[in-house]
């Protein structure tokens, strides 16, 4: 059993440890509300933009003398997963999902003889070098950046589409966090290069298809300008809900671990109570069997 000192020690550790996960509690949760604003705001940005580039695919069609974002390489060979995570940890589950998520997708991949290799933004999708310690190609790094902007989104799109230039992947796909509500956060894999518009033009979201558009100087010109534009504003908007589901996911990890702290404590200071009124009984055994020997 343990002494009452072990006790003592024990429950002002646990102390301890609740007062900081209550405080990483209110900060998450004054974060969180900045961070949903940002990502919501930005969601209709990036469908627009999408909405616009579909209309103009249409009218350039699948030609083969099209942007390579839009009409690709012509092979289906060589994938590359985007894993888009945190760069700290004590968030519950949240990186855990979105990596599994990816690994989940490489296996698919895998199985059909896919070529997969691995494009990291954040510190602990790391992870996936244990896992696949020859696929890791890119390490992008976030660890600098204190709020998401556009330009941290754009460098790594540039380097992504170097990288498709030079034939490194036929396709690439990204995988993060999209905020539902401070309490869920779901992991979604979305293709990114090359552009999926079809789907788009399939769901309607396009402008009126009998729309009279002019447009200068050309739908293709436009399209070649726009195309890296929306690679860069679909990754900016995964950043964006990443870091809101980051905190939601932080709030109830931390809220979780101080109710679970003070659980803790409960049953440490029932302990210590029974554990100091055993050494009471105990030691008034002793005086009264010492008075009736005397």
């Amino acid at each position: 059993m343990a002494s009452l000192k072990a006790l003592k020690l024990r429950i002002g550790s646990v102390k301890s440890t609740q007062k900081i996960t209550k405080a990483m509690k209110m900060v998450a949760a004054a974060k969180l509300r900045r961070a949903q604003e940002a990502a919501q705001s930005g969601r209709s940005y990036a469908d627009r933009l999408e909405a616009v580039m579909a209309s103009l695919a249409s009218k350039v069609g699948s030609s083969a003398n099209g942007p390579l974002l839009l009409s690709g390489t012509g092979r289906d060979q060589n994938h590359l997963i985007v894993v888009a995570t945190s760069e700290r940890g004590l968030a519950g589950a949240f990186n855990t999902n979105i990596v599994r998520a990816a690994r989940r997708k490489a296996e698919e991949l895998t199985a059909e003889g896919k070529t997969v290799r691995f494009h990291l933004a954040g510190k602990k999708g790391r992870v996936l070098k244990r896992f696949y310690p020859q696929a890791v190609t890119g390490d992008h790094d976030l660890s600098g950046i204190k709020t998401v902007a556009f330009e941290n989104a754009q460098g790594l799109a540039q380097d992504l589409i170097a990288r498709y230039q030079a034939g490194e992947f036929d396709v690439a796909h990204l995988f993060y966090a999209k905020f539902v509500s401070a309490l869920v956060q779901e992991p979604v894999g979305v293709q990114i290069i090359p552009v999926p518009l079809a789907s788009i033009v399939s769901t309607g979201t396009t402008p009126a298809a009998d729309a009279v558009v002019d447009y200068e100087p050309s739908e293709e010109a436009i399209l070649a300008e726009l195309l890296p534009r929306n690679v860069a504003v679909q990754l900016f908007r995964a950043l964006q809900e990443n870091a809101a589901s980051e905190q939601g996911s932080r709030m109830n990890a931390m809220d979780n671990a101080t109710r679970n702290a003070g659980d803790m404590i409960n049953r440490l200071s029932i302990q210590y109570n029974r554990t100091r009124q055993a050494a009471i009984t105990t030691e008034l055994v002793e005086i009264i069997s010492g008075a009736e020997a005397l």
